[in-house]
């Protein structure tokens, strides 16, 4: 490989933040330096299926589509219970039948997800930190939010209607994945494994130095209360961020499966993982 750095996406949230920190700032050991490339997680989607970067966070919904180009690290991604995206409306709502739903992305966990869930809806395809103003704006009868704003969504005025994590572990006991770290295939399965490990080096180091990613944090995120801020980390970051492990595999082959099913996501026999 010609290049001497390698460009690596994810979003300014902040539990990528948070993973990410050590191995973009030089403290960990990486097979070869690291760019950041700090998108929302819609164009991350939208970039992968062009091929665009060699190393990138991925919503496993996009991951479906790209199989044959992209293989999953086992570390640094996003499963867990607990973490579902939330359909959040002004009042409580009976169906979600006919009504206009603001999505963060087409290819998004998230939409997979509700399109699983529901049908009939009108989906309104916004960025993910505009969802619930339009929301509290009566432009949209719900919104379908991620990240940070499961937290922050009774600041809007709005109340729950649908919790889509409780709703997959329900159907399937299995924990919800939302994103993984992705790599090129043409990296080479060395390069990949080296990252895949500095990825779990750089994860380790945040939790031994947490106050030391907070600046960090802080800088990208959209909600810049400490308080939400580690209630993000601490959701979002867990055992299956260090090693998917078996459970997390099954959850992700399930995913898809029912996905292809309703031809949501073509089919692929490409190894999923490492």
């Amino acid at each position: 490989m010609e290049a001497t750095v390698l460009k690596l996406g994810y979003s300014p949230c902040p539990n990528d933040t948070f993973i990410f920190y050590a191995l973009t700032h030089g403290l960990v050991e990486s097979p070869l330096p690291v760019e950041a490339v700090l998108e929302d997680v819609e164009t991350l989607n939208r970039w992968a299926l062009e091929g665009r970067l060699p190393l990138t966070k991925l919503s496993y919904a996009a991951y479906g589509r790209v199989r044959d180009r992209y293989v999953a690290l086992r570390s640094g991604g996003a499963l867990g219970r607990g973490v579902g995206p939330l359909v959040v409306a002004k009042k409580p709502l009976r169906s979600l039948k006919g009504a206009r739903v603001a999505i963060p992305g087409r290819n998004t966990t998230a939409f997979l997800l509700l399109s699983l869930y529901a049908e009939g809806f009108e989906p309104l395809e916004v960025r993910y930190d505009r969802i619930m103003p339009l929301v509290a704006q009566g432009e949209v009868e719900a919104g379908l939010i991620i990240h940070e704003s499961r937290f922050t969504y009774p600041e809007y005025g709005l109340v729950k209607v649908l919790d889509l994590g409780e709703w997959w572990e329900g159907e399937t006991g299995l924990p919800l994945p939302l994103g993984a770290i992705l790599a090129r295939r043409d990296l080479g399965e060395g390069l990949i494994r080296a990252l895949d490990e500095a990825v779990r080096r750089s994860l380790e180091y945040a939790f031994a130095h947490p106050e030391e990613t907070l600046p960090y944090l802080k800088a990208h995120a959209q909600e810049l209360s400490e308080e939400v801020i580690w209630a993000h980390v601490r959701t979002y970051v867990n055992g299956f961020s260090q090693d998917v492990g078996e459970e997390g595999e099954k959850a992700v082959k399930r995913l898809f499966a029912e996905a292809e099913a309703q031809g949501l996501i073509p089919a692929s026999e490409a190894p999923l993982f490492l």
